[in-house]
């Protein structure tokens, strides 16, 4: 069961269900991989609606590691996710705002 108060969501791939998780060593990974390259940007877009596919398939990918699968983002564009795209996409948001939510904040 994903634990919401350490950052972490579920979501459901190709039938299993994987925890994600944003750890220290993910956000580096995934700052990397960003084509604007900032987290901060990142979160603009997300918040602002201006996200790309990309940008989602980054976020679950890094997350998906940073909870321990060992899946890469080609592995990831294939995948079936249960709730399509727009299930995609808000798992990666709460993944985000999860990660950098303040105790107590809801």
């Amino acid at each position: 069961m994903a634990n919401p108060w350490t950052g972490e969501v579920a979501l459901v791939i190709d039938g299993q269900r994987r925890i994600l998780k944003l750890t220290l060593g993910a956000l580096a990974e995934l700052e990397q991989e960003l084509e604007s390259g900032s987290l901060v940007e990142l979160v603009e877009r997300f918040e602002g609606s201006g996200f790309s596919t990309s940008d989602v398939l980054a976020l679950l990918g890094a997350g998906l590691r940073g909870g321990g699968a060992e899946i890469g983002t080609a592995e990831l564009a294939r995948a079936e996710i249960e709730g399509g795209p727009m299930q995609a996409a808000r798992v990666a948001a709460e993944l985000l705002a999860r990660t950098f939510m303040l105790p107590g904040e809801t």
